[in-house]
């Protein structure tokens, strides 16, 4: 019989132990392989969360908080651009299109973005993929709204529903534009970034829901203006919070950012997208190695398991070895046998990680989709996947080692006496 075939049937009249510590072995490695996993996809989504982008401009802020608020949508800006500035720096002979955005309101929790027509034409994502609608039509008339596609399928939300705008973004605003409700004109497909997660409105939309407001208060009845009397109202912007900007030549970049930062009507801030995303990653890597070392550890433990179960195993098989021994078995044969069943461990270990892994990703994939915008993709293992399962084995082999050489040292004579 084949030293596999032997490892095989003695693993077998120990199945439940086996069984136990493959198991081990193999929640370990879906652990390592996992967080390997959502470290490069959770890279991936914020890199490729705004591309095509030369710059952002918004009101002085630091460039990671005006990355937050404008791309991201968290938190809020210092101030807001005046519309004024807005067109004399997007004037620039340099610049060959540009996206304002206005935020300050919210629905349900989602953040409302009044935008232009341009979102649609020049914003970009991924792969220099650009926004595409699912069903309906971008905003027209000045109550239409368009929802990213988290937004949709979160709150049930239709085309042609009708929705209330919150004053401010808190998840339970006390403060709603009810006069002025909103029509769902169009529903965006699914992204995997911060934009499904949003609604987006034009800026006359912004400005008619706040042109009776007073310093951030509700109007008084007897002042206030009802929807049908905004249609007929000029409704220009008076300001945005911030605008995405594409240039005619990269080149010019640098020297448009530093126009925008020596500004002197206001206090302005350019940023590069890519140089911000950077940073922004920088600061979360710290706890992304620190899930990556508490996953190593994890593989060690399950790895130690596996050398404790062979090492405990040795006595009980002292009379196994000595028949082998008997029956014309070398001492190799003995270390060789041991090894194999090291081997055995780690590759049904890991082949099972990868199952439970994929597994799990296949369930949990439209969960973290919708909760957290990260899209997990299911494809097959890297080369860094597979040389994370090499190194295992290859550590198993190893750490099989000790068990082997205190088999390859149990001579005949030892192994059919009885210890008391």
């Amino acid at each position: 019989m084949s030293i596999l075939g032997l490892a095989l049937k003695s693993l077998k009249n120990r199945k439940t132990t086996a069984l136990l510590t493959i198991f081990s072995i193999a929640v370990s490695v879906a652990l390592l392989v996992g967080v390997e996993r959502i470290r490069v996809e959770a890279k991936n989504s914020f890199t490729n969360t705004v591309s095509g982008t030369d710059l952002i401009v918004g009101a002085r802020s630091s460039s990671i908080n005006l990355l937050l608020y404008s791309v991201f949508h968290v938190g809020n800006a210092t101030n807001n651009i005046t519309w004024q500035t807005y067109q004399d720096l997007t004037s620039d002979p340099n610049v060959a299109w540009s996206v304002p955005i206005s935020l300050g309101d919210s629905h349900r929790g989602y953040r409302v973005v009044g935008t232009t027509h341009d979102m649609f034409n020049h914003f970009r994502y991924g792969d220099d993929e650009s926004l595409q609608l699912s069903r309906g039509q971008p905003f027209k008339a000045l109550y239409d709204a368009v929802l990213g596609a988290e937004v949709a399928a979160s709150l049930g939300y239709e085309i042609g529903d009708n929705l209330v705008l919150s004053h401010g973004v808190e998840s339970k605003s006390l403060l709603s534009h009810d006069d002025k409700p909103f029509t769902v004109s169009g529903i965006l497909k699914p992204t995997g970034t911060p934009t499904d997660r949003i609604i987006m409105i034009s800026l006359e939309g912004i400005e008619a829901l706040h042109i009776d407001w007073v310093s951030g208060a509700p109007p008084i009845a007897a002042f206030s203006v009802s929807a049908d009397q905004t249609l007929a109202m000029d409704l220009q912007p008076a300001s945005v919070t911030a605008y995405f900007v594409g240039l005619k030549s990269r080149i010019g970049a640098f020297r448009y950012q530093r126009k925008v930062n020596e500004y002197r009507q206001e206090a302005m801030t350019a940023i590069l997208p890519g140089v911000a995303l950077q940073e922004l990653w920088q600061l979360v890597s710290t706890a992304e190695k620190a899930l990556l070392v508490v996953s190593v550890m994890v593989v060690l433990a399950g790895l130690m398991g596996m050398l404790t179960t062979i090492l405990s195993s040795l006595n009980e098989r002292r009379r196994e070895m000595a028949i082998l021994r008997s029956a014309g078995a070398r001492p190799i044969h003995i270390f060789t046998l041991m090894i194999t069943e090291s081997v055995i461990y780690a590759v049904a270990g890991t082949l099972l990680g990868f199952l439970i892994l994929y597994g799990l990703l296949l369930a949990i994939q439209p969960v973290v989709q919708q909760v957290l915008g990260l899209h997990l993709a299911i494809s097959a293992p890297g080369i860094f996947e597979w040389s994370l399962a090499g190194i295992i084995i290859s550590c198993a082999i190893v750490l099989g080692v000790i068990p082997a050489w205190r088999a390859y040292k149990n001579s005949l004579a030892d192994g059919l006496t009885i210890r008391v």
